[in-house]
């Protein structure tokens, strides 16, 4: 579904990432995991157009994105709910629900669902963002990101300092999304976290690509998490 082929990319004169490869399938989630610093969000910002490649190429459903300018990608049906969230704080729920909807031409019937899946975002239309909690505004980002209906979904760090009860919900609209057939990239920390949810997972290391490993044989074996995470 989405191909990353040996892309290199960075920030000006600091390259990040080298010859890295990956690919995600059509209702899988793949973890993406390393230690701070390795080039998680790094690649998930080249998906976007974020950066521009040095080397190699991004493809999704085999035809190259790469050249596309950001604000073309996620009309390619890519969603992405970067960390920190990106809202536009001063303008409310609903014109943040809006914005997602407009980026590939949804309507009414997509706003419904998207608002099933958040019924507390339903209750808070006309609140301005910066107003919501730290997991509000999580599920509001989802949320926006779910507007398009995407064919691939981002998701960097979406549990980070959430409550447990954020976390469980967050994690069953991923799984929603598997069951849909998107296909999902998901920058995670925790452990059991990704042992719960991840069909396999992807190290990374000093921006190189390392093994990639399905999820079942981690749980029999954690080597891995320790050599390249560090826990």
């Amino acid at each position: 579904m989405l191909k990353l082929d040996q892309i290199s990319t960075g920030y000006g004169p600091i390259q990040v990432l080298f010859d890295f490869s990956l690919e995600v399938r059509a209702g899988e989630v793949l973890c993406l995991m390393g230690r701070n610093g390795a080039g998680k969000s790094t690649a998930m910002k080249a998906i976007m157009g974020l950066l521009p490649l040095s080397g190699g190429q991004i493809s999704l459903g085999g035809t190259p994105i790469s050249t596309l300018p950001a604000h073309e990608v996620p009309r390619q049906g890519i969603g992405y709910i970067p960390q920190g969230r990106r809202l536009f704080t001063e303008m409310t729920v609903a014109e943040n629900i809006q914005i997602g909807l407009m980026t590939r031409g949804k309507g009414a019937k997509t706003r419904e669902r998207v608002l099933d899946m958040f019924p507390r975002l339903r209750e808070r239309l006309d609140q301005r963002a910066e107003t919501l909690s730290g997991g509000e505004q999580q599920m509001l980002a989802t949320a926006r990101a779910l507007c398009l209906e995407p064919r691939v979904l981002l998701l960097d760090e979406p549990t980070e300092g959430l409550q447990p009860s954020m976390i469980q919900l967050i994690r069953e609209t991923v799984e929603k999304m598997r069951e849909a057939g998107v296909a999902i990239i998901l920058v995670e920390q925790r452990i059991e976290a990704v042992l719960q949810i991840a069909d396999r997972v992807a190290f990374i290391e000093n921006g190189h690509g390392r093994e990639v490993v399905d999820t079942e044989q981690l749980r029999g074996d954690r080597r891995l998490f320790e050599k390249y995470v560090g826990v």
